[in-house]
């Protein structure tokens, strides 16, 4: 049986190999531990649902260059009618706001005028009376707004909606317990209640941004048209029309009034877009960083696998002749094989022990400087099991050719 005795006393005597390949170990497991964490992070980013039909949707972004407030009603109407009677269109709605734009208004909402604190802080999309069909959002209680209740006005002058529509995610914070249909809620500011009239089952905010998560459900729409935003048609095209309809919304719409612009590129305000380009762009940094991290990770591993081999291989070469001498007494193959995995191991054991308390410590650092999660331990599990594995597998080659030394080579090697 191999003694741990032997592997320490061989240990000491390369003091500065050992703490080297060491601490390249606990710096990779601590590095590795959080970015694993994190990239867990985005990954749960990405596959968030928005609560609506995303396949064949499309948003279009236009703005007016020289109309008034009273003048972008009824454009916006003709806009409507026109987009409507396209081959392929089942439904078109106009909305300042719609789950991952970009961007977007929200304020604070409360179930009483006085309130000193908001009751929570919700998105404020702004939408007519097609918007939830459009998006195939599922109404659980109450019913849609009708077309009468649709109020043209500018920003300057929100006037207090007479009725909302609400996410049952918000329903739920500001009258748990209890159904919030039927109850009054104050946007903002506002001395006078809306009354909520319909709840949604789920529906995303304006924004992926990790800022936004905690008000990430909380959303409220109210039966406005702003005049003098960007809005948004969205437009839900029948199976399989959504690129032959993204080839004319363009020139349709110029059509019927060239005094707008309609932007090119990426963003909040876009033009035309497809849902999933909405969400790819949504969610480029949360992809683009895990990404990242996926590579820094694999290049560290990659690296400190290389150091144990060199660290192992050159060991191995320097102690030929001892091998030899092992041999010559009886040992074995798989005892000269045991004695280097068990001295990459101690190795590697001492690593992840200080790595556990970097890892920890740096995930300390990140909550304090940038807000994120606490590292949990199964990431740190995981990452001390990797290392050990990744170690023993490194010095299995190297081992592997210290247990094919000859002993009558080793013993006349100098």
């Amino acid at each position: 049986m191999l003694q741990i005795k032997p592997v320490l006393a061989a240990l000491k005597r390369h003091k500065a190999g050992t703490v080297l390949i060491g601490l390249q170990i606990a710096l990779t497991l601590a590095i590795v531990c959080n970015a694993l964490f994190l990239i867990q992070q985005k990954v749960t980013h990405l596959s968030r649902t928005t609560g609506i039909v995303e396949s064949d949707l499309l948003t279009v972004g236009s703005e007016w260059t020289n109309a008034s407030g009273v003048e972008v009603g009824s454009l916006v109407r003709t806009d409507l009618q026109t987009l409507r009677q396209l081959p392929g269109v089942a439904d078109v709605g106009v909305s300042y706001g719609y789950p991952l734009r970009g961007g977007g208004w929200n304020d604070g909402v409360s179930t009483k005028p006085d309130a000193k604190q908001s009751a929570a802080l919700a998105w404020r999309f702004f939408v007519d009376d097609h918007v939830l069909s459009v998006l195939g959002a599922k109404l659980i209680a109450g019913r849609n707004f009708r077309p009468d209740e649709i109020r043209v006005v500018d920003s300057h002058n929100l006037v207090t909606p007479a009725q909302l529509i609400i996410t049952k995610a918000l329903a739920d914070k500001v009258y748990p317990n209890q159904s919030a249909l039927g109850k009054p809620l104050y946007i903002a500011a506002a001395t006078s209640p809306s009354t909520i009239i319909g709840i949604i089952d789920h529906l995303q905010g304006g924004s992926a941004s990790s800022w936004s998560d905690a008000i990430s459900d909380y959303v409220v729409l109210e039966p406005k048209l702003l005049t003098d935003k960007s809005n948004a048609y969205l437009v839900r095209a029948q199976p399989g029309q959504l690129s032959a309809i993204t080839k004319v919304v363009r020139t349709a719409l110029f059509k019927t009034n060239r005094m707008r612009i309609i932007p090119d590129g990426e963003g909040e305000g876009a033009g035309v877009r497809s849902f999933a380009q909405v969400r790819e762009q949504a969610y480029k940094s949360d992809r683009g960083m895990a990404i990242i991290m996926s590579v820094i990770c694999a290049v560290l591993l990659i690296i400190t696998a290389a150091g144990i081999v060199g660290l192992t291989s050159f060991w191995v070469s320097q102690r030929r002749k001892q091998i030899g001498v092992r041999r010559a007494l009886g040992a074995t193959r798989g005892d000269i094989l045991s004695y280097f995995l068990a001295e990459n191991f101690l190795i590697s054991l001492g690593g992840v022990l200080a790595g556990i308390v970097l890892a920890l410590g740096m995930s300390l650092w990140l909550v304090m400087h940038f807000e994120t999660q606490r590292l949990s331990l199964p990431y740190v599990l995981v990452g001390v099991l990797l290392l050990l594995l990744l170690g023993q597998a490194a010095t299995l080659a190297p081992a592997l050719r210290a247990s094919r030394v000859s002993p009558v080579e080793a013993t006349r090697s100098t």
